[in-house]
Order: structure tokens, then C-alpha cells, then sequence
């Protein structure tokens, strides 16, 4: 069975945007795989599900092999890409929406791959709409739960570290961190750091501040 060049280029090509909207979601938000990871995930995705289909000459027999052996093993393989982008920091665990969302960009890339379009448009984008907007939506009815660290420090390398053991210690989840620079007339490198939290019932807001008070560096402290 043959399929023609033209059709393949425009599997990939398309596999390539597919990925790259659910792979920029996560770059913006500085994950640990971002654009580019979730790209290579989805077109190789694409590429082993067009060579299970066709890439197999046809037995004596006329019957075709089963194209599904070796598209399978991606969804099993891709376990192990994910697992790499968990982290674990004291009681926080991070990198489970990213490893999920590279789970489904290996499917996307075998329906590209396997010339089902319609449903690997419908899948990013509803994959695109969760990442952007579930969150959102999760803060608004548990806004008690959720918070808004804002820190302004001088960079360190240990700082992030210390930072996530008093947040793990006090049983608080980091959600999502995002840290830029600050322009100052000073001879140190500043920057601003900014976490969203999953906070317990028992939260002692006043006990986490002092204590990251007491770190190395830290300037300013404000829980939103």
C-alpha cells in the first residue's frame, strides 16, 4: 500500500502545528518541556504511525501486518519521557499536566500520522482550552484554596531549593512559578519570583512568610 510523498509531508506538517499550540501553552508558563519537546514528541509520534501503516510490505498472503504493534509502543514509551518532566520537592509534586500533555501530543501525532484529522484538530484544541483555561477556572470556585506568592530577591542558586522545602514542609503544593528579572541600580542580579499555591485548610500564612523572610536574599514577601 502506498500513500503519496505529498500526503505524508502534510501529515507531519500538520502534526507540527497541532504540537506547537499545545507545546507553547507550556512554554509560556516555562515548563520543563516546552515548544520544541512537544513538537519532536509529535511528529515522531506522526512518523512511527505512518511507517506501522505503510511502511510494511504486503505478505503473500495479500493480508496486511498489523499496523497497531508498533504505534502501541509509543504509548507505552512515552511513560518515560513523561516521568522525566515530574519533579518532587518536599510534598509538592510538579510536571503532571506537562507529562499529560505530552501523553496526549504522542496521540495527536499518531491520529495526524494515521490521516485522522478531524479528530486530532478537535483533541488540541480541547487540550489547548483545558491548559489555558481549566486553571482559571479551578481558582475561581476554590479561590480559598488557591494563592499567589509574589517574592522579590536577590538570585542565588540555592533560593528556588529553599523556597520549596518551607513551602513542602508547611504541606503547601507550588502550581505554577514564574521568575523574571528586575531592573535595579544594584551590583547583585534581582529577581522577581511568582508561584501560584495549593494551600491546606490548616494554612499558616503569617508562619510561611516569616520563615521565607529569614531566607537568604529575600526582599519582599506578599501573599495575595
Amino acid at each position: 500500500m502506498q500513500i503519496p510523498y505529498g500526503e505524508i509531508i502534510l501529515r507531519l506538517v500538520l502534526t507540527v502545528v497541532f504540537s506547537g499550540i499545545i507545546g507553547l501553552e507550556r512554554e509560556s508558563h516555562r515548563k520543563w518541556a516546552g515548544f520544541r519537546t512537544h513538537i519532536l514528541v509529535g511528529v515522531g509520534s506522526a512518523l512511527i504511525m505512518i511507517i506501522s501503516i505503510y511502511g510494511a510490505p504486503i505478505s503473500e498472503g495479500g493480508s496486511y501486518r498489523d499496523p497497531f504493534r508498533l504505534a502501541a509502543q509509543v504509548v507505552s514509551g512515552i511513560g518515560f519521557l513523561g516521568a522525566g518532566t515530574i519533579l518532587h520537592q518536599g510534598a509538592s509534586v510538579q510536571g503532571l499536566t506537562t507529562a499529560a500533555s505530552l501523553w496526549v501530543v504522542a496521540a495527536i501525532g499518531l491520529a495526524t500520522g494515521a490521516g485522522l484529522f478531524v479528530p486530532a484538530v478537535v483533541v488540541s484544541v480541547l487540550a489547548f482550552l483545558i491548559l489555558t483555561y481549566v486553571h482559571k477556572i479551578e481558582k475561581i470556585l476554590l479561590h480559598e484554596r488557591y494563592q499567589t506568592l509574589v517574592i522579590e530577591a536577590v538570585d542565588r542558586p540555592s533560593l528556588l531549593g529553599n523556597i520549596g522545602n518551607i513551602l513542602g514542609d508547611m504541606d503547601v503544593n507550588i502550581v505554577n512559578v514564574e521568575m523574571n528579572s528586575i531592573d535595579r541600580d544594584s551590583d547583585e542580579r534581582m529577581i522577581r519570583i511568582e508561584m501560584e499555591l495549593d494551600v491546606p485548610r490548616s494554612f499558616n500564612a503569617g508562619g510561611m512568610l516569616e520563615k521565607l523572610a529569614n531566607l537568604e536574599g529575600i526582599i519582599t514577601t506578599v501573599l495575595k
